[in-house]
């Protein structure tokens, strides 16, 4: 799905503020808009919207019944009667408020936001935009005086920092909606109440995800499941990275079978890969089909966590784009160990 945000515009605006819970932060309510000025609506919009680029998306879900959500219910309300922004964005701080309970947690302003003329996929839409900013740069204010000049500095937001946003395109209400996803602040575990406790959604399964999640697992076996079942070689396990991610940089449609074939070739390896693959959709509750179009940009986003880098101590750096018969691993008799390279070329 494509998302796209030139003839987006700001409808309505409230902002509140929510604290940390558990640390008896301040948690302040507005009981009205914000009223814009047209550069400040410019800047916002830039604020908000610039960094919503990924492919990957999510719809709101809940174990027993999706109206249950509390933060789909409320964008729901939203949505049938753009009049209840006030009232239903103050129900959203809250629940963002009781779930801000881990110590790590930084408050800061949230910010509902009604968008119109969004598009994702080319169909116009209504969005809600849910933000929040919990850190402050320092700015400095250069200001004339008599005979010379004087600086004060400023605690503010960079408009180009979004800390946290989501936002929810008016679609698919029936099954959750769809939304894009934004963190960029603390992903380590007390991060994920953003997505899991305050908004609780799960990923749509389209190209991206399935991609996404292959690429995922085949990462984990050849790094940590194959090393306990085969002896392997960092190279060895270098060069069935780079062969999983040329697989998918070179097709358009996975086929599992014809992927297990063209990286794994080896029957013992294919079936160690298997029993993994099954083990992990079933422990992490993952489904996804063994056929499917492959999203290049779940690609792009994968290969910087393949590594391709062999090291050696502190003093060289291999790197390994290919075909691993080129390099050779030994022994001295004294016990130093030694990769021999072959090559063609020099440049």
């Amino acid at each position: 799905m494509s998302i796209n945000f030139i003839e987006a515009s700001i409808e309505k605006l409230v902002v509140h503020k929510v604290g940390n819970k558990v640390a008896d932060e301040n948690f302040v309510i507005s009981k009205k808009e914000v009223i814009l000025d047209k550069e400040t609506t410019l800047l916002l919009s830039h604020y908000f919207l610039s960094q919503f680029k990924s492919a990957e998306l999510y719809r709101f879900y809940h174990d027993t019944e999706l109206s249950y959500n509390e933060t789909y219910s409320y964008t729901s309300k939203i949505f049938t009667d753009p009049s209840l922004l006030i009232e239903q964005s103050s129900n959203i701080a809250r629940h963002l408020y009781n779930q801000s309970t881990h110590p790590k947690i930084k408050g800061g302003e949230f910010y509902l936001v009604y968008f119109k003329n969004c598009v994702l996929d080319g169909e116009i839409l209504d969005g809600i935009g849910l933000f929040k900013s919990e850190n402050k740069d320092t700015f400095l204010e250069v200001e004339p005086i008599i005979d010379g000049f004087e600086i004060e500095s400023r605690k503010g937001i960079n408009i180009n920092k979004l800390d946290k946003g989501v936002l929810i395109f008016n679609t698919q209400k029936e099954t959750g909606f769809i939304l894009s996803i934004i963190d960029n602040t603390n992903r380590n575990i007390e991060a994920q109440y953003w997505k899991d406790d305050f908004l609780g959604v799960e990923p749509v399964k389209n190209e991206f995800h399935q991609t996404n999640q292959f690429l995922g697992i085949t990462k984990q076996f050849v790094t940590k499941q194959m090393t306990e079942d085969f002896e392997v070689t960092k190279a060895e396990q270098i060069d069935l990275l780079n062969r999983s991610v040329e697989y998918f940089k070179t097709n358009d449609k996975f086929e599992k079978n014809e992927f297990e074939k063209t990286v794994f070739q080896n029957k013992e390896l294919i079936e160690s890969f298997q029993g993994f693959d099954n083990s992990y959709r079933n422990t992490n509750d993952i489904i996804l089909s063994d056929n499917f179009d492959i999203s290049s940009q779940a690609v792009k986003k994968q290969i910087r966590a393949f590594k391709k880098v062999l090291k050696l101590d502190k003093n060289f750096h291999i790197y390994i784009h290919g075909d691993k018969d080129l390099i050779e691993q030994g022994i001295e008799k004294d016990g130093r160990k030694f990769y021999k390279i072959y090559y063609k070329d020099e440049s």
